[in-house]
């Protein structure tokens, strides 16, 4: 075996960050789901702990992504769509009912607003009785992906930079437990990058973030332990092994040797994963079950301390209640019966792993190299670097498909005449109306004057040099919405707007 892969457990981590890996303790099981009502999604997530889930994932729709409230003109037809509608408090604390926050770890997948649904996540473990200082779980906080390849923003990049910074701070004291960041090649990966784009764009991001909280004068070992990762678990098996275990050994020469951390949990990369939602077709989706499986292997060969396995029916709607809990038995079939938990590191010593591993770190650091040559990752996302070289394989790819030259089961081979039929998931219409309905009672029976005294502060702190999470604490606190919240930044810091 190479002397360059090391030991499990040792740095540069490329066998591994923990020395007995699942042989102690298998990965956090985490299913990503959220639809509706907070009601609805609350059933859901007591449903996926009741089958064995062992961390839950909160999706949220687009308005609560782009920090509208539910009864804004631009949030109709959007309501509870692809995720759970979140305008409150109160809306935060029915999601969350009956849900011990002190026994749970949860993640979040919300960016521009993920300030605000922190605060909202706080206060409701608050009234639970719950030590804060006990809260376990991860906000996903990532908004330069956002930019270059999902689109959910609201503030320029460098305002939106200072909100992130600012939560490393106040988390960093208030939230010992919580990762402040889940920094994110899902996105990139799902956008139609190779996995080694995915490797480089995400730890341009990250560098970007780390050089960010230290020009705010936050110390590297205050704030690194608790970075965190979110990648895609792709289709080419080897290769996204491979592709794990490089990012473990660059991560971990990048916070040592350019960063100067001086705490091992600084050098380690931990990190999510998630199955490829991209690669799920409309077409027989029974096959999707085989795909999601191969792909959970990779993720778990390679190493992810969690995962969430997408579910059949994702090509064509939410997933249903059926699907959720058969991708679910995914993860724990791997990790009851397959076998590979008995060991450490199963791929350890094969030599094309190896190869792969060096090539796409290789990769990586050649990309990297070429952004700092532009004066880094927000230069290069407004010169369009980033999101062309996305694009560019993107179209490759889809090109590669068309002329048969990469295969997808059931869309250019081993076609079927007749269309599978599947039970799929529907979204209640009258979600909106309800929801609509709950946030003017919000309205209607809080302390008004209290609520835009708070309000006004968040504004003022804005316009100075205030770290700004203690105000919006506050005013989520007096029942402030995540529209109101948003739209006091919005006449601060603008919006942004790409060049066209």
């Amino acid at each position: 075996m190479s002397d360059r892969q090391g030991l499990p457990g040792e740095f540069p981590y490329t066998r591994g960050i923990y020395k007995e890996m699942y042989r102690t303790r298998p990965w956090t099981m985490r299913q990503y789901a959220g639809f509706g009502t907070a009601e609805e999604s609350n059933r859901r997530y007591r449903y996926l702990i009741a089958q064995g889930t062992t961390g839950l994932s909160v999706a949220f729709d687009l308005p609560t992504q782009i920090g509208l409230d539910s009864d804004h003109p631009l949030a109709r037809g959007e309501v509870g769509r692809v995720g759970v509608a979140i305008s409150s408090l109160h809306d935060m604390e029915r999601l969350f009912e009956g849900i011990p926050l002190d026994k749970v770890s949860t993640s979040m997948t919300i960016n521009s607003t993920a300030a605000i649904l922190l605060c909202l996540y706080v206060q409701v473990a608050r009234r639970q009785g719950v030590d804060p200082r006990k809260l376990t779980g991860t906000i996903q906080n990532d908004i330069l992906k956002e930019y270059i390849a999902r689109g959910t923003y609201i503030y320029p990049p460098r305002p939106a930079m200072r909100i992130i910074t600012d939560l490393f701070a106040w988390a960093g004291q208030e939230l010992p437990e919580w990762n402040t960041i889940s920094i994110s090649g899902y996105h990139i990966r799902e956008a139609g990058s190779t996995a080694i784009q995915e490797v480089a764009f995400t730890f341009a991001n990250a560098i970007a973030y780390i050089e960010a909280a230290l020009a705010a004068g936050l110390e590297i070992d205050s704030f690194a332990p608790r970075l965190s990762f979110f990648f895609n678990s792709h289709n080419n098996f080897l290769e996204e092994i491979a592709k794990f275990r490089a990012a473990r050994r660059l991560y971990a020469k990048l916070m040592r040797d350019r960063f100067g951390a001086k705490n091992e949990r600084s050098w380690m990369l931990r990190f999510h994963a998630q199955t490829a939602g991209s690669t799920l077709t409309a077409q027989q989706p029974d096959v999707n079950v085989i795909r999601t499986s191969l792909q959970a292997m990779a993720a778990v060969l390679g190493g992810a301390q969690s995962l969430h396995t997408n579910s059949r029916d994702e090509a064509l709607s939410l997933p249903t209640e059926d699907s959720a809990r058969l991708a679910l038995r995914t993860q724990q079939i791997i990790a009851a019966e397959s076998g590979v938990t008995n060991t450490v590191d199963p791929v350890g010593g094969s030599e094309y792993i190896e190869s792969l591993t060096d090539s796409i770190e290789r990769g990586a650091v050649e990309y990297l190299d070429r952004i700092d040559a532009m004066g880094g990752t927000l230069r290069a996302i407004e010169a369009g670097f980033i999101q062309n070289e996305i694009q560019n394989a993107a179209f490759a790819y889809q090109k590669a498909i068309e002329s048969g030259e990469q295969i997808v089961v059931g869309v250019n081979r081993f076609q079927m005449e007749e269309t599978m039929q599947i039970p799929t998931f529907q979204v209640d219409y009258g979600v909106e109306k309800a929801q609509i309905e709950r946030i003017r009672e919000t309205r209607a029976s809080r302390d008004q004057a209290e609520t835009t005294r708070r309000l006004d502060l968040l504004e003022q702190a804005a316009r100075g040099n205030a770290n700004l999470m203690p105000y919006i604490f506050d005013a989520v606190g007096a029942q402030a919405t995540l529209g109101e919240i948003s739209d006091r930044l919005r006449a601060v810091f603008g919006e942004y707007r790409v060049k066209s």
